[in-house]
């Protein structure tokens, strides 16, 4: 059900805001939006109730373009006062963070959002950081030189502070910015003659000065001079879907006197008069007079320039209709007038990674591949492992797209990737414990060793006793180091390159499993003539020779048959540096004990002839008082000197 015209009108009279004057506030409209700017001294809240009101909320500034649009608004506002003095002046617009929502410095209007629950745009004029306050709700206001004109290339900066509350304003903030938007737009009316035209908004603003009028405004036109004739109202209405126009036809106001002279005759290109004062108006080639006698239309479509995104316009028949075409990689979205990127990638056009650029595409590689050559090919795998570039500190293994480490044997991963290898100290392990006797960790393996006095068995894992200690001869074997003074073990021929071949080695068993002492040992003292000076290969006239066979019950039986002498032979055909080692030790501590005797037979001699001395000195002290004489004292003297010599008769 559609409303007259008329009653509309009347409904629109009716309304309070209908004919509002100035009243501290400014409008400027563009495309599909108008703005108003306003005084006083508000809350960023009581400003968006404000504007909610009238149908609209706080001014968002999404682009360039938009801000030069609210900066007319301001210049309109601080031309209808008198000069203002030189400070700066601020205006909230719709851009707010709430409580508990810090900062973000990665996006353009670091966390904060607009109002009409827009999403994070581009463009963005902070005038300086914004603070990383998360502990109160924080607004941004226009700050601007009151004291000058508002100018292209210096658009209002932005500037964050304190929300402020209702009834307790910001005292920095001057007033606000409103934004209202609509689907179309009129265009002003041109009057013929004398007149006045008066154009009342939805949002309760009132002008005569807008380049474009929102729908659904009013347009109060007072013909004559002051206004003072016919008075005519019009309704900005939408026509057919997405045309708006007033629904009046011919010039308004036109004057017989003046002809095309005044405003030309109100045309929007030629007007051409009459021989009786009356005058019409008419449009230039190429265009066409519209229904409203007074506007001039193309009469190619394409004038106009109506497609966009890079769609270029191609004219219909007789230049009644267009269309739009788009360029490759680009297609035309609903209104088939605008032109969208086409994501290719869709489509799979690529082996691995397709990534969508405007109009086009490329392919890329996955990590761990490579292009196999020049141009949009396929993809081959990077050899990681190759001769120089390896990462791993031992053993790689390529795989496809990828590759891994691994350790030798001995050796475990170690670092946060695995590339590197850590030693195992295997003494410290379960493979350790298995070693009889000494275990000795190496670079990737282990080994066991014995004590002095005791040799490592065929399984490299058990002790068994050395033959230069027992007597008996076990084979040929190593012969013990001496470092620093100190005996060394004796150490396996090869280390076990796994626990494998160790615990395979610890299985056979041992001839000999380390008695607590050799029992075997024969033992018969030397003559004083064998007591000679030690020399460093051993016993003196004691060699050694090597044994093929293996220790067995008869050999020990026959030894300890043996006699002295036949063991003295036989020790010194097997000299070795055990025998040494224990003519050492004896002799070592038959010193000791001979040092221990000196120095105790020193330390009597000294303390009796310390108490003498003490005896002779008192018999001189006595010698004043007691009646005795020097020839008894000497006598007495000389009987205590020889109180332990022989007695006559007796041999000493």
């Amino acid at each position: 059900m559609s409303i007259p015209t008329g009653l509309l009108l009347l409904l629109l009279l009716d309304q309070p805001w209908m004919g509002a004057g100035a009243d501290g506030k400014a409008v400027f409209c563009a495309e599909t939006a108008c703005y108003t700017a306003h005084w006083g001294k508000q809350s960023a809240s009581e400003a968006q109730h404000h504007c909610r009101q009238n149908g609209g909320h706080l001014a968002t500034v999404k682009t360039e373009e938009e801000a030069q649009h609210i900066q007319q608004a301001l210049a309109q506002l601080l031309d209808q006062e008198a000069p203002l003095a030189a400070r700066m002046g601020k205006f909230w617009i719709g851009l707010q963070r709430e409580k508990g929502k810090c900062q973000d410095p990665s996006l353009p209007l670091k966390g904060f959002s607009w109002v009409d629950g827009g999403m994070d745009t581009p463009y963005a004029n902070w005038y300086k950081e914004v603070k990383n306050s998360c502990i109160s709700n924080r607004c941004v206001s226009l700050m601007l030189d009151l004291s000058l004109p508002p100018m292209a290339n210096r658009l209002p900066k932005w500037s964050e502070g304190p929300c402020g509350n209702p009834g307790s304003p910001v005292s920095s903030i001057d007033g606000f910015v409103c934004k209202f938007s609509f689907k179309g737009m009129c265009r002003p009316l041109s009057l013929g003659g004398p007149g006045q035209v008066s154009y009342t908004t939805p949002f309760q603003a009132t002008s005569s000065t807008l380049d474009t009028v929102p729908f659904a405004s009013i347009a109060n036109v007072a013909c004559g001079e002051g206004g003072e004739g016919k008075q005519h109202f019009f309704l900005c209405r939408e026509k057919e879907p997405g045309v708006f126009d007033w629904g009046n036809s011919g010039p308004l106001c036109v004057s017989s006197m003046y002809g095309c002279n005044f405003n030309n005759g109100g045309c929007q290109q030629d007007c051409f008069e009459g021989g009786d004062g009356s005058f019409r108006c008419g449009c230039r080639p190429g265009f066409r007079l519209l229904d409203d006698l007074v506007t001039c239309a193309s009469r190619n479509p394409c004038s106009s320039n109506p497609c966009r995104g890079g769609a270029t316009c191609v004219p219909g028949h007789q230049g009644k209709d267009y269309s739009c075409r788009c360029p490759q990689g680009y297609q035309l979205d609903a209104s088939q007038q605008n032109c969208l990127d086409v994501d290719e990638c869709q489509d799979t056009p690529c082996p691995q990674d397709c990534v969508n650029t405007p109009g086009s595409f490329r392919c890329e590689c996955w990590v761990g591949y490579e292009p196999s050559g020049p141009g949009e090919g396929s993809c081959q795998d990077v050899d990681e492992c190759a001769l120089g570039h390896s990462p791993c500190a031992q053993n790689c293994t390529n795989t496809e797209g990828s590759f891994y480490c691994s350790c030798q044997e001995g050796y475990e991963p170690d670092g946060e990737d695995d590339t590197q290898c850590l030693e195992v100290d295997e003494c410290a392990g379960p493979e350790g414990r298995l070693c009889d006797d000494i275990c000795v960790n190496v670079p990737g393996s282990f080994h066991c060793g014995c004590k002095p006095g005791w040799e490592l068995a065929p399984n490299g894992v058990s002790c068994i006793v050395d033959s230069a200690f027992s007597g008996v001869t076990t084979g040929p074997h190593q012969e013990e180091e001496t470092v620093g003074g100190q005996d060394n073990f004796i150490p396996s021929a090869t280390p076990f390159s796994s626990a494998k071949d160790f615990e395979v080695a610890s299985k056979v068993p041992p001839t000999v499993r380390r008695p607590s002492l050799p029992c075997n040992i024969s033992m018969t003292a030397a003559p004083p003539e064998m007591l000679a000076p030690i020399h460093t290969s051993g016993f003196p006239g004691v060699q050694k020779e090597p044994s093929t066979h293996n220790p067995t019950v008869t050999d020990t039986m026959d030894l300890e048959e043996s006699t002295g002498e036949d063991l003295v032979a036989k020790q010194s055909e097997e000299g070795t540096d055990g025998q040494k080692l224990l003519l050492f030790y004896i002799l070592g501590t038959v010193v000791a004990i001979l040092l221990l005797l000196a120095l105790a037979l020193g330390l009597l001699i000294y303390r009796k002839r310390k108490a003498r001395k003490e005896v002779i000195k008192e018999k001189k002290n006595q010698s004043t008082t007691d009646s005795y004489s020097w020839p008894s004292e000497r006598a007495e003297s000389k009987a205590m000197e020889n109180q332990y010599s022989p007695t006559p008769g007796t041999d000493c």
